[in-house]
């Protein structure tokens, strides 16, 4: 576990994945600098924002740590665990808790946004003539969705802390990358239509009610 001091700034986009980020500073009590923007009225990031991002893509969420530039949340979120969290609490050391940890991090964006994302994109995105296709291409992905929800909905009802976390009995790095996926899917009604997940509805009222988050939240000015 390094001994080096933060010098973290974390470029915001607003509605977008760098809550996870900032939820995670503030859980690990590091300092931090935000440079933030609000989203264009056609939902993309301003191309002045992504020009000051010290990256390629100009992407949100990225940090800059002293000289190391990191995007992409899930590499963000182990390297500020692995640098700063010293007592392994969102990260375990425990190779079995650590391994479905990450499996949640992985699924976070490779089954819960993955499928997400293209209901999103052809909802902002598609051109007037093709229009059409959109309702079926929800429909089409839908099922996806509520099998992945219902996959968590599942892990919640048989896990160790009876819903209240996805891995274990404390928070964990799973539920802060998973937070805004959940989010993200029931704020768009992504295939959440007359369907029911009490126990992640719970788990996410829960993990948005916890202060670091509402701090998070209110210092980047984040909404949906």
């Amino acid at each position: 576990m390094s001994t080096k001091q933060p010098d973290i700034t974390l470029y915001f986009l607003n509605a977008s994945r760098a809550i996870r980020i900032a939820w995670l500073l503030e859980e690990l009590g590091l300092s931090y600098k935000l440079v933030t923007s609000p989203r264009e009225a056609n939902g993309l990031a301003p191309p002045e924002f992504k020009a000051k991002i010290p990256t390629r893509l100009g992407s949100s969420p990225t940090i800059q740590d002293g000289d190391l530039v990191i995007q992409e949340s899930g590499a963000i979120l182990e390297y500020l665990c692995e640098t700063y969290d010293s007592e392994s609490w969102l990260l375990p050391q425990e190779a079995h808790a650590r391994a479905k940890v990450r499996e949640w991090i992985q699924a976070s964006e490779g089954t819960f946004m993955l499928n997400a994302v293209p209901i999103i994109m052809a909802r902002m995105g598609m051109p007037q003539e093709a229009a059409q296709y959109v309702a079926g291409l929800e429909a089409a992905i839908a099922p996806i969705v509520r099998g992945a929800m219902q996959w968590l909905e599942t892990e919640l009802e048989s896990g160790l802390s009876q819903g209240q976390f996805i891995v274990g009995t404390d928070l964990t790095a799973a539920d802060i990358m998973m937070g805004f996926s959940i989010e993200t899917i029931f704020a768009m009604k992504l295939g959440t239509e007359r369907q029911d997940w009490p126990l992640i509805s719970k788990w996410l009222a829960n993990m948005m009610d916890r202060k670091a988050y509402k701090t998070a939240a209110e210092k980047s000015g984040y909404s949906r």
